[in-house]
């Protein structure tokens, strides 16, 4: 065919119509413009010809197909007819605009459809069945063609904003020179006291910045660039991070946006760093979690997992660096199904106003000092954040421990969730900071029925020379701040809040007393979760809870006393506000002195308020497995006017590590409102009661039975004026009731055990 087509093309080289017009020819015998685009549409028709099944052949009648020259306008001879009759080719239907219109339309609706509704539509459209077909066909061809782009050009431009974000990085860790040879090291063979040198260079410079900024306002110059290889010593009064100091009397002052404010973000050269530190530690804790002897062994004394921290040198000798002269390491790790659903909980771990919530007992205040990732496809794996926290234990005579630390979330591919905290405090230097987090927090596992199983880490450094003695064989044996603590306490949390959920209720407990309406359940244990939360940020507060601590108020040594002011806060009473707390030990067990405490009917022994009138319970809703995990109102039938219509609300809750009663006077007008359902935020009280833990682990108590460590805390409004003095009168009040408790005790629950 295509010689044929050569030899008419070579003997027809022009041809003269009437008007004497030469019409060239392209080498295919066609008119220059058409010669390619109808060539290529005859042989479109011949491969179709080719394509098409004998099957198929019937369907295609006539009419579809067609012959046309080369040169409409010219006959040419026969050779030329019978070649055009030859290269039939099929007829092109273009659909009208309606027909596109309504086929886009439902296609909106049904990309996908049947035999039926193609038929459907051939007979409103009026096309051939498969016309719909192929049309339908192309046009997911097509969608899927645009999707594809638009998801490139979204990846291309994340890609982008990496690629820069990678090179911003790299050329701040370029900046980095070698003291020796004058390089640029790679962050991870540097030394770590190199790294923490450069690091604080970088800190003293923003410092001494920000301090020349401050005095040049009050000089009236500038100050002269102090990069100019020598830096005169500036003593401006100003120090970097401010030290909550002990103030007299009526001072008032806001320390956690102090401390807060001290504490300055990563700066963009720290960013690298603190992403390779935690996802080395995130490496580190995940083997520590799951590896047994010799890197763990078994402990006699409280059924927890002990480190061998020789072998822990061993195995991991890098870490953060070598532990602080003067620090003690302790370490441990513990395991639990807790009643809680595995994302749940680590939507609370990364939430640290949640996670301070949830762990009140053991976190006094926490902080997000900046969030580096929030995680990918909705979730916090890969979240990464940097947070200050206080860690206490509820007595006063046991300091707070506050902690600089990165936490980092990863779903793991074996379907476990990791959140692992590791010490920052070599990026910033807090003068208070008496410990550090090596590699520590727990491994989350999917459980049935909504259960998770967590195991936990805790691996701290700590200087713990302040300590009380009488509390000494409990912080060392891990117990007071360790991996058993934690566990216990969210255990124990985890059972509050499905009880809170409950809806089912033991035939046998149900009685007048008991609370079966969901909604007053929620309504008052949500009130008994904020005295408690109360209570535990007072009973050991430092200035970072907004308490001042009071010096030279007389006051015993044991006991500590703070006060803050109370100002438009619907959750307290206005006024003056002192907090009393102090701690002593008893040769009783802990389970002892919790059910004396917690048992209204022996009550009138110890609380003086309730001036010796009978307490009568008038409304329980048991929050645990524990008989004594329970939140109860109770009734004061004084003789007295002014207290016979008093309500106490009261929560008492044990786990294995510690226990608490707490309760607060309550107003009855407001406490109808909770008992109908009601916002219980807007109910002021001030929560007063005690924290109970062992003596130390079982078996180096000094009794035989185990002796208790019994913290008393009060909170009193001394002055419904905010802005009234604060009078010693008052604080010598606050003492002689604490004092009075404290005897009261002692001398019921001491002549119960002294033999007859």
């Amino acid at each position: 065919m295509p010689s044929r087509i050569s030899r008419r093309a070579n003997k027809m080289s022009s041809l003269v119509v009437n008007d004497g017009t030469d019409i060239g020819f392209s080498s295919s015998g066609l008119p220059l413009g058409q010669s390619s685009s109808m060539m290529d549409s005859q042989l479109h028709s011949l491969d179709m010809l080719s394509n098409t099944s004998e099957s198929e052949m019937p369907r295609l009648s006539s009419e579809d197909f067609g012959s046309k020259s080369g040169n409409e306008g010219n006959s040419g001879g026969d050779e030329q007819d019978v070649n055009n009759k030859s290269l039939k080719r099929k007829r092109y239907h273009r659909h009208t605009q309606h027909q596109i219109q309504e086929l886009e339309a439902y296609f909106k609706e049904c990309p996908h459809p049947d035999d039926k509704q193609r038929k459907e539509l051939s007979r409103e459209l009026g096309l051939e069945p498969l016309q719909i077909k192929f049309w339908f066909q192309n046009k997911r061809t097509q969608m899927k063609t645009k999707n594809e782009r638009s998801e490139n050009s979204q990846l291309r431009a994340e890609n982008e904003k990496l690629r820069a974000e990678n090179l911003r990085f790299r050329e701040a860790l370029g900046n980095v020179s070698c003291p020796n040879c004058g390089g640029q090291p790679p962050i991870g063979e540097m030394s770590y006291d190199e790294h923490h040198l450069r690091l604080e260079n970088t800190r003293l410079r923003e410092e001494i910045e920000r301090i020349s900024n401050i005095a040049s306002k009050y000089v009236g110059k500038p100050f002269s660039n102090h990069n100019n290889g020598y830096s005169p010593p500036l003593d401006l009064g100003v120090p970097a991070f401010s030290t909550p100091q002990s103030v007299n009397g009526d001072a008032y002052g806001d320390g956690e946006d102090v401390i807060i404010s001290s504490i300055i973000g990563p700066t963009d050269a720290e960013k690298p760093f603190i992403i390779e530190l935690a996802v080395a530690a995130m490496e580190e804790f995940v083997q520590m979690a799951h590896m047994q002897e010799p890197l763990w062994f078994p402990s006699i004394e409280n059924g927890t997992s002990l480190l061998n921290e020789e072998e822990y040198f061993r195995i991991f000798p890098r870490g953060i660096g070598p532990k602080p002269d003067g620090f003690k390491t302790e370490a441990s790790r513990d395991t639990a199904v807790v009643i809680m659903n595995h994302v749940n909980l680590v939507e609370i771990l990364m939430d640290v106003n949640h996670w301070s919530s949830m762990f009140s007992g053991v976190v006094s205040r926490a902080s997000t000092i900046d969030v580096l990732s929030t995680g990918v496809a909705g979730n916090f794996n890969g979240a990464l954040q940097v947070i200050l926290a206080e860690i206490q234990v509820p007595s006063p005579q046991v300091p707070t421990r506050e902690c600089y630390f990165a936490r980092y979330c990863k779903h793991r591919v074996d379907g476990t969730w990791a959140v692992v905290d590791v010490s920052l405090d070599h990026l910033r230097a807090i003068p208070s900071a008496r410990c550090r987090r090596r590699p520590s927090g727990c491994l989350i596992q999917e459980m049935p029925n909504g259960y998770s199983k967590v195991t936990w880490v805790e691996h701290i450094e700590v200087d713990d020379s302040a300590v009380h003695d009488i509390y000494k064989p409990l912080v060392s044996s891990g117990i007071a701040f360790g991996a058993k603590r934690w566990i216990a306490t969210l255990d124990r949390q985890c059972e509050r809040l499905a009880s809170a959920m409950a809806t089912n209720f033991p035939t046998n407990d149900l009685s007048n007393m008991v609370l079966t309406n969901q909604d007053s359940r929620k309504s008052m244990l949500k009130l008994a979760e904020r005295m408690v939360n109360s209570f535990c940020s007072g009973v050991s507060a430092t200035a970072g809870n907004q308490w001042t601590t009071l010096s030279g108020s007389g006051s015993d040594d044991n006991v500590r006393v703070m006060t803050r002011k109370s100002v438009d806060d619907p959750g307290r009473p206005p006024g003056i506000v002192l907090s009393a707390a102090t701690s002593f030990w008893l040769p009783i067990s802990p389970k002892r002195v919790f059910d004396f405490l917690r048992d209204e009917n022996t009550r009138s022994e110890w609380d003086i308020l309730s001036n010796g009138g009978v307490v009568q319970e008038m409304a329980h809703i048991a929050n645990g497995r524990e008989t004594g995990n329970c939140v109860s109102l109770l009734r004061v039938n004084s003789s007295n006017s002014s207290q016979s219509n008093m309500l106490i609300l009261q929560e008492s809750s044990t786990d294995p590590t510690n226990s608490y009663v707490i309760y607060a006077p309550v107003d009855i007008a407001a406490m109808n409102i909770v008992l109908g359902g009601g916002d219980p935020d807007f109910v002021a009280l001030l929560p007063s009661g005690f924290a109970i833990l062992p003596d130390g682990p079982p078996g180096n108590s000094r009794v035989g039975c185990g002796g208790s460590l019994l913290t008393v805390a009060f909170q009193i409004l001394v002055d419904s004026i905010p802005t009234a003095k604060l009078s010693l009168g008052s604080v010598a009040t606050v003492n002689n009731l604490i004092a009075c408790t404290v005897e009261r005790i002692k001398g019921a629950l001491l002549s119960e055990s002294t033999p007859s």
